[in-house]
């Protein structure tokens, strides 16, 4: 079993296409302008994946450098990026242990890169990235909610089939944690199909245990559902450096 998108990487922003990307960049815009952190500052996109929230931040006039552990997420980023006439910086690296040479106005981490973080480094994350951060620095990130990983994802089954790409989604709830195994099935040059499979582990997190952690960081910290709604499946975290 390989590591979380070795399969997946190339595919997960075409895949993902359902998600509404477009309004979740523009909320995601707007939050950050509202803690004061407008065009032309510069940030980072934590766990940034296929580079979507990358580009649109480059898009709304800010510098942002894509950060994601998976070499296979950062190939296709650079891809799309260029593709689109844009040009922003993907580096290789952890959220857990980021390091850089600058001070950034703000970071973001969008769509579950937090829940691939066990709990026992919650905190520590968060200290490291209020120290990273400028004075009154904005951090930004969501979680999968326990509602949504203990009774929609955990043990049931996802699958999809598309011409260049086919996979099924297996998920075990395993005490505090979802176990992941994902077996994908893409088109090769002649024809056939090659199997790869791969392996994720996703933390469940509480909202009060986070925001305790965040406040224990120093951060002042705002709780609202996706894109400013319910809550009941994702949870977006407004944290402002004090």
């Amino acid at each position: 079993m390989s590591k979380a998108y070795s399969a997946l990487g190339g595919f997960f922003e075409y895949l993902n296409d359902d998600c509404g990307y477009q309004e979740w960049s523009q909320y995601l815009i707007k939050r950050l302008q509202s803690l004061g952190v407008s065009a032309g500052a510069c940030g980072v996109d934590a766990g940034c994946g296929n580079g979507y929230f990358t580009r649109a931040l480059q898009r709304a006039g800010y510098s942002v450098l894509g950060v994601d552990i998976s070499s296979e997420m950062l190939n296709k980023a650079t891809e799309l990026s260029r593709k689109e006439g844009l040009r922003p910086k993907f580096i290789q690296g952890d959220i857990t242990a980021l390091e850089l040479n600058f001070k950034p106005d703000f970071i973001v981490a969008v769509n579950d890169c937090l829940n691939y973080v066990p709990q026992n480094k919650l905190a520590k994350t968060f200290s490291r990235i209020y120290k990273l951060l400028k004075k009154v620095g904005a951090f930004i990130f969501d979680i999968s909610s326990e509602n949504k990983l203990k009774n929609v994802i955990a043990n049931n089954v996802f699958a999809e089939d598309r011409e260049d790409i086919s996979y099924t989604w297996f998920n075990t709830l395993q005490d505090d944690r979802v176990l992941m195994d994902i077996t994908v099935f893409t088109r090769r040059n002649d024809g056939l199909y090659e199997r790869r499979d791969e392996s994720h582990t996703q933390y469940i997190h509480c909202e009060s245990e986070v925001v305790s952690a965040l406040q224990a960081a120093g951060f002042s910290v705002e709780c609202e559902g996706h894109l400013g709604g319910d809550k009941s499946q994702r949870i977006n975290f407004i944290c402002k450096k004090q």
